[in-house]
């Protein structure tokens, strides 16, 4: 890829609250940190408000919506972080695919790649600063409107999981289409995830410049892999990413900022995810707390793992899952959060209990020395 220059923007407001940028790096904390996947979202009718009758990805490409819906839930939740609203799609529309997305079914390819003489049609190289130079301006606008108060995150999808959208044409319960290309056309597959791969080491770097304070890179589908797979096709691309965007952030004179990996379903991997080179490895609800502390040692700081539909219930009960959840990851090397992203029809008021009872619970175990479970 070409050598991106990055203008760096000044000014910005000191950070008031780093709890979260602390337990990503496995300091001490007074209380956990917590923060929600999708809290800005459909489930918020500001959120609505704000996006009716708005094309999802041209609210994407506005700085100004992406601010205003990245700060919605700061101001009704006691959040300690902010992650940037966009959309993971937007490297495959960078690439020249088209997308756009459609009521109750999510985004559609009208065009998806279908053999790997398609490849020749994805644009050979991304100028992200031009392509996705609209992703940057919104974070560093953000960043100013924050105002200090909680670090921004900044995200990309991996590479796998972009090529299953780029291949599926949408969304899909098995990836069939998608795994077919990596048994009968490996070469192929690497190919189009190595390119994916190159577009969103600088995309990250230039998420950084524009002054995101971490990044989370979403392996959504690494469950429709298995293990002889996900170490041959995601694996060495999720490594490969940590490595170069580190590297590219010391070349460029960038803060080095905490990176997470978050593979749903790959519990099968989370050794070797907890040694790809990411301070936080999220977690999904689907293993036990104490078993991912076992297997990761104290190699990498925990993020997760509430069943988000556990917001369904009464305040009581999501009170009590919080408190068994915290008890059963400990408060050191730990971000509070649920195990996937927020559904469109959870209450708000079920999620300002989650936030609080993270706060409860964490400073409970803080005043009682409990920081070491």
């Amino acid at each position: 890829m070409e050598q991106t220059e990055h203008p760096l923007p000044e000014g910005f407001p000191a950070l008031k609250n780093d709890t979260f940028l602390r337990a990503a790096r496995g300091e001490e904390c007074h209380h956990v940190p917590v923060w929600c996947m999708r809290q800005a979202g459909r489930y918020l009718p500001e959120f609505r408000e704000t996006r009716a009758g708005q094309d999802f990805f041209a609210s994407c490409r506005s700085p100004e919506i992406c601010c205003e819906l990245t700060l919605q839930p700061l101001r009704r939740f006691p959040l300690d972080a902010a992650i940037i609203f966009s959309d993971i799609l937007v490297i495959p529309q960078a690439l020249g695919m088209d997308i756009h997305m459609e009521p109750g079914r999510g985004p559609v390819f009208p065009n998806p790649l279908q053999n790997p003489e398609d490849l020749k049609k994805l644009k050979p190289t991304v100028d992200v600063s031009q392509d996705l130079g609209y992703v940057f301006r919104a974070i560093t606008l953000t960043r100013h409107k924050i105002a200090g108060q909680v670090p921004l995150i900044g995200f990309t999808g991996a590479p796998w999981t972009l090529m299953t959208y780029m291949i599926e044409g949408g969304g899909s319960n098995t990836m069939s289409k998608a795994k077919r290309w990596l048994y009968q056309n490996p070469s192929a597959s690497h190919q189009l995830l190595k390119q994916l791969t190159d577009v969103i080491v600088d995309y990250l770097v230039g998420q950084v410049a524009a002054g995101a304070q971490a990044l989370q890179v979403f392996e959504s589908h690494a469950g429709c892999l298995g293990p002889q797979q996900f170490a041959e096709f995601s694996l060495p691309h999720l490594r490969e990413i940590s490595c170069r965007v580190k590297q590219k952030l010391k070349d460029e004179g960038l803060e080095q900022v905490p990176m997470i990996v978050f593979a749903k379903d790959a519990h099968y991997a989370l050794e070797d995810l907890s040694q790809s080179g990411y301070e936080v490895v999220g977690l999904d609800w689907t293993i036990r707390p104490q078993e991912a502390r076992e297997r990761t040692g104290r190699r990498v700081t925990l993020q997760g793992n509430m069943d988000p539909c556990a917001l369904y219930a009464s305040k009581e009960n999501i009170e009590e899952v919080v408190k068994n959840m915290l008890q059963a990851f400990g408060t050191r090397a730990y971000i509070a959060n649920l195990g996937h992203g927020l559904y469109p029809d959870m209450d708000p008021e079920h999620v300002g209990a989650f936030i609080a009872a993270v706060h409860k619970h964490s400073e409970d175990h803080g005043r009682r020395g409990t920081t070491n479970s």
